[in-house]
């Protein structure tokens, strides 16, 4: 219950006169909506009233019928000790767990299939969004449940990639930026089979750290030839604090996989021409200057002594540095 003072009262009936101010707070308590605390004692005058009154809440004329429609009709995979303490957030939010009901009462055996999650969200609330971007979260969290059991899978964008061969084992070149990309599946759609000297099968388009997530998806979104695990896997972007961590990212999600090396040749290409530019681009600012411990351990002293002063200085060498007529 809520206290409230009877100036409160008076103040939202600003226009009566004292009489009707009277008449109105005795209707209040008649009809059971307040009740007067009677040790806060009375106004003092004729008639008296008294200073503060309890705001008594209204029963819930559907309280008894919903408490036995969760105790008696909802499946045991969903928690009703969310809703049983909140009967008012069940009332809100009961179409949905419905759905969600009738769809584990119904037809729990389709969880044994992966699906995306837009397309679970549409089989059970008929809203492909509903987990992604509307309440689904929220709702499923009051159900007691989690993602994990809905069996789904976010879906990434689709790689994008050039396949020279489809032999194995073969190395597969991961680039962070669409020009390089072009640029070097252009040079191997001309007869070439090697990018400095190092064969290769096939180019992927990162995307910068969209990379990432695309290939924790790779089971579902690469050809079986690339999944093979004597291939060699190899990265080559930008040289700037962000493509060092894209790389150390990527490397340390798929470490138990492959061994995804830096492309050492390319990288050494890029120091090279980036010593005939007067004045190199400045890198962005808060980028993580932690990023480099795997990367630098790839390369000679003399190599990341030299990328480290570049990056000291707040420039950074982009992929772009390097065009076909380099390769």
């Amino acid at each position: 219950m809520k206290r409230m003072l009877l100036e409160e009262f008076m103040k939202k009936n600003n226009g009566l006169d004292y009489g009707q101010q009277c008449a109105y707070m005795i209707s209040l308590i008649e009809s059971g909506k307040i009740r007067p605390v009677k040790a806060s004692g009375k106004n003092g005058k004729k008639p008296a009233l008294y200073r503060e009154y309890w705001i008594l809440e209204e029963p819930d004329p559907d309280r008894e019928s919903l408490l036995e429609e969760l105790a008696f009709g909802i499946v045991p995979e969903i928690s009703i000790d969310y809703y049983r303490a909140h009967l008012d957030h069940y009332k809100k939010e009961r179409d949905w767990v419905q759905m969600l009901n009738t769809y584990l009462k119904n037809s729990k055996e389709k969880l044994e299939h992966p699906e995306s999650m837009n397309e679970r969200s549409f089989e059970i609330w008929n809203r492909e969004k509903f987990l992604s971007k509307e309440n689904g979260k929220k709702i499923i969290s009051h159900c007691g449940l989690d993602l994990e059991f809905f069996n789904m899978y976010e879906t990434a964008e689709p790689l994008a990639y050039y396949s020279h061969t489809r032999k194995t084992p073969q190395n597969i070149l991961i680039l962070e930026n669409k020009d390089t990309f072009f640029s070097m599946r252009r040079h191997l759609l001309e007869g070439k089979r090697e990018i400095f000297g190092v064969p290769m099968g096939t180019l992927i388009y990162g995307g910068g750290k969209r990379i990432i997530r695309s290939f924790q998806d790779l089971d579902r979104c690469m050809e079986p030839y690339m999944k093979e695990k004597e291939n060699q896997i190899y990265y080559f972007g930008d040289l700037d604090y962000e493509g060092i961590g894209i790389y150390e990212s990527l490397a340390a999600a798929f470490e138990t996989r492959w061994e995804i090396c830096p492309f050492l040749p390319a990288y050494q290409a890029m120091l090279m021409k980036a010593c005939q530019v007067k004045e190199l681009p400045k890198t962005k600012e808060q980028q993580n200057h932690k990023a480099g411990r795997c990367f630098f351990n790839w390369f000679d002293e003399e190599t990341t002594a030299r990328m480290h002063k570049i990056l000291e200085s707040e420039c950074y060498v982009p992929q772009e540095i390097l065009n076909i007529t380099d390769l």
